[in-house]
């Protein structure tokens, strides 16, 4: 479910109890009446433990607060466990801070029923540990202290650095080494010290019996043998086969023309399925012929078209030709004329 949801909801819960005046007993704030831890989330990661208890010690005194950092950066993942000194000033903080804006984000209060602590390892700070164990509620000093003895107390213990860190690590690897090194020896040492133990096979019996008795008990001489003459044999399964080798070859006849009726109707489906692609190939390609000479159609009339005005163009041409010849010879014949003219004159 998302987080604003769950929001709306504890308040719409808040809202109809107030409305209603239901009492703190069946309130639903009382099955959580055991736990004085609440959760925290959806807060900016920029907050910090400080920050947190500033903002929720309005409405009780915190005990212990746990804020989920992650363990290779140390950033905070938005979200935290507090733990009140009261347990009424959980109802409260639910009842006013769920919903609630800080630095734009919308915060989401609740209730914890089991609150079940971090495991603590070894990367763990001191200060993280003391923290866990005693909570961050101000202790009351004892009555008669010297200075020095409540410094001392009070006194922050500083953190480890990074060389002690890989000291004990280094030493954890090394007593895993020397653990398995000492039970590599003890088996070694067992397995030299106790004998190889070989399975014995367990005897047949029956075999000796028939290594010992030999052939004797062949069929022949077992009980319940048929000791009939071969010919007698030979008559029995003779008379077996014609009455049940009938029956047998009508069925595997029967079982041969059913096995050939549906070959044939195989071959019949093929054959349709064949013929029917071959149609429609048929009409493919009679469709790609009539497409194709609707296309050469086309094309030699775009051709005519383009060579229409060239032959328009030699037409006027030789029309200008004729009437050049014409021109001509109407003056050789003029010429002509006059050229008699001139002899005769």
């Amino acid at each position: 479910m998302n987080p604003l949801t769950k929001v709306k909801l504890i308040n719409e819960l808040n809202e109809k109890e107030a409305e209603l005046g239901v009492k703190d007993s069946v309130s639903w704030h009382s099955v959580y009446k055991d736990s004085a831890w609440v959760f925290i989330g959806g807060f900016p990661y920029e907050l910090t433990e400080g920050d947190i208890i500033c903002v929720f010690s309005q409405y009780g005194e915190i005990a212990n607060i746990n804020l989920v950092r992650d363990k290779k950066t140390g950033k905070s993942k938005g979200f935290c466990f507090l733990c009140y000194e009261d347990q009424r000033s959980t109802i409260l903080a639910v009842d006013n801070f769920n919903g609630i804006k800080i630095k734009g984000r919308t915060i989401r209060v609740d209730h914890v029923a089991n609150y079940r602590p971090p495991k603590d390892t070894d990367d763990i700070d001191d200060i993280t540990k003391r923290l866990r164990e005693e909570g961050c509620a101000p202790s009351v000093p004892p009555p008669c202290t010297s200075e020095s003895e409540s410094e001392e107390d009070y006194a922050v213990p500083l953190k480890k650095t990074k060389k002690d860190k890989k000291e004990k690590k280094k030493k954890k690897k090394e007593k895993k080494k020397l653990l398995k090194e000492e039970k590599h020896e003890a088996r070694t040492e067992t397995s030299a010290s106790s004998p190889v133990r070989v399975k014995k096979e367990k005897e047949d019996t029956a075999y000796e019996k028939y290594a010992v008795k030999g052939l004797a008990g062949s069929r022949r001489d077992r009980p319940g043998q048929d000791s009939r003459n071969p010919h007698d044999r030979a008559d029995e399964v003779d008379r077996f086969r014609d009455r049940y080798g009938g029956e047998r070859d009508r069925d595997r006849e029967e079982d041969k023309k059913t096995d050939r009726n549906r070959e044939d109707k195989r071959h019949e489906d093929t054959r349709q399925r064949d013929r029917e692609g071959d149609r429609e190939r048929d009409r493919g390609r009679r469709g790609d012929r009539e497409r194709n000479g609707e296309r050469e159609r086309e094309r030699d009339r775009e051709r005519e078209r383009e060579r229409e005005p060239e032959r328009d163009r030699e037409r006027e041409r030789d029309r200008d030709r004729r009437e050049r010849d014409r021109g001509n010879d109407r003056g050789f014949a003029k010429h002509r004329d006059h050229s008699r003219e001139r002899e005769h004159r």
